[in-house]
């Protein structure tokens, strides 16, 4: 994975927001023509016989949206809500709906859509869909989420399966699937699903677990007499936050790919259904420094905006990397260590612990890489009620900050 050099709009987006008016600056400003390089890259990398959709849960933005849309074949949701924001913004896609404690309501609506798969997570979602599906006047296009076992396989952080999780079903629930598939004929099995782990940086390993889940697959096609002809990969292909370099080498594993589908797929094709992956890269969360100070030796500087906003670090337990773009105020500290923080009153509120700065004052900017994804849609937003960050989107084809968009996905 590449970290995309610093956008030359950010800096004369800064300096127009500073002429309009003299409050610290806040913003998310990302960056759409890096995210369509990103995914046009990630797409032509991919071997024939593979498809790429995108997992909104990542980043749902409308305009990050529409910039993928003619680079992946549709977008996943894992929730009602996700759902109805993809049908409304990308109609014309396919969607895939997944995810744990699906409502009536939910499994009603992916049913009457007209081109959304449904991801199946145990025995008793797979009998409320029946029922409803059995009152619809079409096929239900279905996929079994499975939580199967891959010997040889460490963990990662976010394990999703391979252990007791709320992920997916036992191979011991399959013989029921399969006969209450047959009893209803509305439903149709179209392939079965994996997501084993997320945060996985070893394209080897996830090499593996694609072979292990393309053999699996013709198992039971022949053991229960099944035509499946599709079986959805996941995603979780792991960032590194703080050594992007080390992330997960899409390269090497789509290269590695073509060898295992020559060998495993025999007439299986592959889905893949990334989101960190795909938009973490094109987003940058802007903070404007409101004070240093020091306190029992250390230094801090307070920042307008924080974790409320970007609840990135604390989520991933790291210090964020992060760049100073310095405005007209004499440093306040040179060569020292700081910790940066928000506004909030909490100790948590803490973006980077303790980071070497060759100079910095209020009025300088803290902008933050890698905040496309999991960043402000997983931030405790109306937390002591701060408002919004604003929202700049730097256009594929123009480059140029557009106007603001809502901020909050309703």
């Amino acid at each position: 994975m590449t970290l995309h050099c610093f956008p030359e709009p950010i800096e004369a987006a800064i300096a127009q927001w500073r002429a309009e008016s003299p409050e610290p600056i806040c913003a998310y400003i990302y960056d759409l023509q890096a995210l369509e390089r990103h995914v046009r890259w990630m797409r032509e990398a991919l071997p024939d016989g593979c498809e790429l959709y995108y997992a909104a849960k990542a980043n749902p933005e409308a305009p990050l949206l529409r910039t993928l849309a003619p680079w992946v074949h549709g977008f996943e949701a894992a929730s009602g809500g996700e759902l109805r924001w993809l049908h409304e913004r990308q109609s014309g896609h396919p969607l895939l709906f997944g995810g744990p404690g699906k409502l009536d309501s939910e499994l009603a609506l992916a049913a009457s859509l007209p081109a959304c798969t449904l991801h199946v997570e145990s025995l008793g979602e797979l009998a409320r869909l029946a029922a409803i599906a059995d009152l619809s006047d079409k096929q239900v296009p279905v996929f079994l989420r499975m939580n199967i076992a891959v010997p040889g396989i460490s963990d990662t952080r976010l394990m999703m399966g391979g252990k007791p999780t709320p992920f997916g079903m036992d191979e011991g629930d399959l013989p029921q699937a399969v006969a209450m598939l047959r009893r209803h004929p509305r439903l149709r099995l179209e392939g079965f699903h994996f997501h084993l782990m997320s945060h996985q940086k070893d394209a080897r390993m996830q090499l593996d677990l694609v072979r292990a889940y393309l053999d699996v697959v013709h198992r039971w096609n022949a053991t229960y007499g099944l035509d499946v002809g599709m079986v959805n990969a996941g995603g979780g292909f792991g960032v590194d936050y703080a050594e992007p370099a080390s992330s997960f080498d899409w390269l090497q594993f789509c290269q590695g790919l073509r060898g295992v589908l020559r060998e495993h797929a025999r007439g299986l094709r592959l889905r893949f259904e990334p989101g960190r992956y795909v938009s973490v890269t094109c987003g940058w969360y802007v903070m404007e420094v409101i004070d240093v100070k020091r306190s029992h030796g250390e230094y801090f500087a307070v920042a307008r905006g924080g974790t409320h906003h970007f609840r990135t670090p604390p989520a991933q337990g790291h210090d964020h990397p992060f760049r100073i773009l310095r405005g007209a105020h004499p440093p306040a500290i040179e060569n020292e260590r700081v910790t940066l923080v928000g506004q909030l009153c909490t100790p948590k509120d803490v973006l980077a612990r303790a980071q070497p700065v060759q100079a910095l004052a209020p009025g300088d900017c803290l902008l933050f890489p890698l905040a496309g994804a999991y960043a402000w849609n997983i931030s405790h937003q109306n937390f002591l009620m701060h408002p919004a960050p604003r929202m700049v989107f730097l256009e594929a084809n123009a480059r140029a900050a557009s106007p603001a968009w809502p901020s909050v996905v309703a």
